[in-house]
């Protein structure tokens, strides 16, 4: 539950922003205000509606990949990522506030949309951490009411043997190793 929630709430925000950009950046696009509704749409057609339609196209594409060569297949692969951007797109545009008035509103914002959520799935991870962390604390606060102090949250120092497993856990070294390396170079 905390992970999706998490997940839709920063996919949320990132998709205001996503759609702000547009509106400022498209003379075509009118999104204004609309955007925290067409966020909301995006959201949901991203989180449900885009894998149903990808699995779909990708479905109907693999009967007939064996006929593709290579770059063919990646070209069919692109145009089938597209169809399904313009599609959440029309979407969103056809269910929000969000309007449209040239041909180009409706070409070039599935583009910044696919660049849009290739940088969020660049910091996905750090931005589901953060915003867990700001779950977690109002859940402390909700859970926890007015009767016990806030320092209590605070996490126990770390010891040294945790500092030790941390690192190997991020470098896969254990501390004899690590030590050998640093001799080495």
């Amino acid at each position: 539950m905390k992970n999706g929630i998490v997940r839709f709430v920063s996919l949320y925000v990132f998709n205001v922003a996503v759609l702000l950009l547009i509106g400022l950046l498209l003379r075509g696009v009118s999104v204004g205000w609309n955007a925290l509704w067409a966020a909301m749409i995006l959201t949901l057609a991203a989180l449900f509606v885009k894998p149903l339609l990808r699995n779909a196209f990708r479905r109907s594409a693999a009967k007939s990949a064996s006929g593709r060569t290579k770059a063919g297949e990646k070209v069919v692969q692109y145009v089938l990522v597209y169809i399904v951007e313009l599609i959440v797109w029309v979407l969103t545009v056809w269910l929000s506030g969000v309007s449209s008035s040239s041909v180009w509103g409706y070409v070039l914002p599935p583009l910044l949309l696919l660049l849009g959520w290739v940088i969020y799935d660049q910091i996905d991870d750090k931005l589901h951490t953060k915003a867990g962390q700001v779950y977690d604390a109002v859940q402390a606060r909700v859970g926890r009411g007015a009767s016990r102090p806030a320092s209590s949250a605070a996490p126990a120092p770390e010891t040294r043997e945790t500092a030790s497993t941390r690192d190997e856990l991020q470098d896969g070294l254990t501390p004899e190793q690590r030590r050998m390396l640093d001799e080495l170079g």
